[in-house]
């Protein structure tokens, strides 16, 4: 599916880089080449985060379509950040366009503040618990755990274990301060600790 997503993708890029001005044609074949190499790496982090948020495959795929003509769209203003962070912020956006155009929006808990003068497990060296569990087989009952967090838990968790962001980055993507982003990694990762115990007692 992400190799179809791809052809599709450099396809799009490519036409939309043509279409949007009148003026050399080697100019504009380099301009969506350059786009490409910068930006189809990180397309299979941009779905990830894309199929946690919207939930639906089918969806996930037209939110990170929309994402790449957008991001191909403003390439020549692109200075920074890295394009991996530059890429899910925009997909962040185009999956809160598309949300408030359905007039769904999910309720987000408040942040507990509290967090950020508590020493984060994550700091330590060795790996978490709930990292090591992300980081096997994403299987189905990982994703179900995750696909069941609040939203604002959930896309941090992913953006940190899945597409491996550092905190900065997360705090630039969901335009939230660094302890923020450190409060919802704390509590997404006890909500997964307590949730996952729970569907370890309930196997057979």
């Amino acid at each position: 599916m992400l190799a179809r997503m791809q052809q599709q993708t450099s396809a799009a890029a490519w036409m939309a880089g043509h279409s949007t001005m009148a003026g050399d044609a080697n100019d504009e074949h380099d301009r969506a080449r350059r786009f490409r190499d910068a930006a189809l790496p990180h397309l299979d982090d941009v779905y990830t985060l894309a199929r946690y948020l919207m939930r639906n495959a089918a969806d996930a795929e037209d939110a990170v379509q929309e994402c790449y003509l957008r991001a191909l769209r403003h390439f020549d203003s692109y200075r920074g950040p890295a394009m991996k962070p530059w890429l899910l912020s925009i997909l962040r956006n185009v999956c809160n366009a598309e949300f408030a155009r359905r007039g769904k929006q999910e309720t987000e808990p408040a942040d507990d503040e509290q967090a950020e003068a508590t020493p984060p497990i994550w700091q330590e060296p060795q790996a978490s618990p709930e990292t090591a569990l992300l980081r096997q087989q994403d299987g189905d009952t990982i994703r179900r755990l995750v696909a069941a967090l609040p939203r604002p838990f959930r896309e941090a968790i992913v953006m940190r274990e899945i597409n491996d962001l550092s905190y900065n980055e997360i705090a630039e993507v969901a335009g939230v301060p660094v302890g923020t982003v450190m409060s919802r990694l704390a509590r997404a990762r006890a909500m997964l600790r307590s949730a996952w115990t729970v569907a370890e007692g309930a196997a057979p």
